[in-house]
């Protein structure tokens, strides 16, 4: 499939909604995307299966906080500069390109830089959503090394990374991020062809784009496009599609906490009598609660969006008095496993509950 400026649009918006409020604010990216397309073409996005076993595969995205994002804007090469980093550190060419996770802004990553560097981009990413460390990805979950990895600062600052384990590159590039302006652009994880089809939450970019076209095609109210969503869903990776909740927003803290944007937000319900619900903030939407009850959470995927529109709200755009739903989706069958849950259940966030799928609540 290639993709081109046509899907571009439908692709940043079903990222945004599949990115559970984090992967970067999407609009800036959108624009250099645009114009990426507009000089190279489109890019050819292939199915993990194309790839040769020893094809030379890495990811690159963003790292730091998003609320940070919203003023510390990409260029229009740096990803490009960050791939070209990344060979002259390692001495590897690079093969094709696929993201960390289906997030807002990181989804355009790989293919700004795909684009610039004329190779593909594979149809999936470690995710199926977004998380805020490296460890929680597919990759490290299935062993994975992150590095050599290099990251590049705003100023085109390069980095070589090389640790022994994900839980410390984790810490040393969190901490770098901060020392850097609090957002870095990062190439890591290489891995073989014959890895990366064990280990891909596969499909993702190109259902992202058909949930932006229907997103587009049906705009309207959250009660509208339920049952669409609902049909959508219920044939893909995810399965189960709930709204949970619809109200306005009436209080929102938030903060940048270790590289993190932490924080909860309050939306009180439209009904007269309805109890509000609270939804706790780390990057990503993680825990919702109804009257103190969990009622969702990680690692399925909580989405906010705008009640009238259904359009979907990074975290860092959340404002008092929007007038928000929220949606849960089943996560990929994958993060649900023992192994998976020992990176992303609740308790890796330090929340004391366990995981309990959203069907089962």
């Amino acid at each position: 499939m290639n993709l081109d400026e046509s899907h571009l649009e439908d692709l940043a918006l079903g990222a945004v909604f599949l990115a559970t409020g984090g992967g970067g604010d999407p609009y800036v990216s959108k624009l250099l995307t645009a114009l990426a397309f507009k000089k190279y073409g489109p890019v050819n996005l292939i199915d993990v299966s194309e790839l040769s076993d020893d094809a030379h595969v890495v990811t690159i995205g963003g790292v730091g906080a998003p609320t940070v994002g919203l003023e510390l804007l990409p260029s229009q090469n740096e990803s490009f500069e960050a791939l070209l980093a990344y060979e002259k550190h390692t001495g590897k060419k690079v093969d094709a390109l696929v993201s960390f996770e289906i997030g807002g802004g990181n989804s355009l990553i790989p293919i700004m830089a795909a684009l610039a560097k004329g190779i593909p981009v594979v149809d999936g990413d470690g995710m199926g959503r977004a998380l805020p460390e490296a460890q929680m990805m597919t990759y490290a979950i299935c062993g994975a090394c992150p590095t050599p990895a290099v990251a590049l600062d705003y100023q085109g600052n390069a980095t070589l990374f090389s640790t022994k384990d994900t839980h410390t590159y984790e810490r040393h590039i969190r901490g770098l991020t901060q020392a850097s302006g609090g957002m870095m652009l990062t190439v890591e994880h290489p891995m073989t062809g014959a890895f990366l089809k064990k280990a891909l939450i596969s499909g993702t970019v190109s259902f992202s784009v058909k949930l932006g076209a229907l997103l587009r095609q049906s705009r309207g109210s959250a009660e509208q496009l339920l049952s669409p969503l609902q049909s959508l869903f219920k044939d893909s990776v995810y399965g189960e599609c709930r709204l949970l909740h619809t109200g306005k927003v009436t209080d929102k803290q938030n903060s940048v906490l270790g590289g993190f944007d932490v924080g909860e937000v309050t939306i009180a319900s439209f009904e007269e009598q309805g109890p509000p619900m609270s939804i706790s903030i780390k990057n990503e939407y993680l825990i919702a609660k109804l009257d103190g009850k969990v009622v969702a959470s990680v690692p399925d995927l909580i989405v906010i969006v705008e009640y009238e529109t259904s359009s979907p709200i990074n975290a860092e755009r959340l404002r008092y008095g929007q007038r928000v739903a929220v949606f849960a989706i089943g996560c990929p069958e994958f993060y649900r496993t023992p192994e998976a849950l020992k990176a992303v259940s609740p308790r890796c966030f330090g929340f004391d509950l366990d995981y309990v799928p959203m069907e089962a609540i």
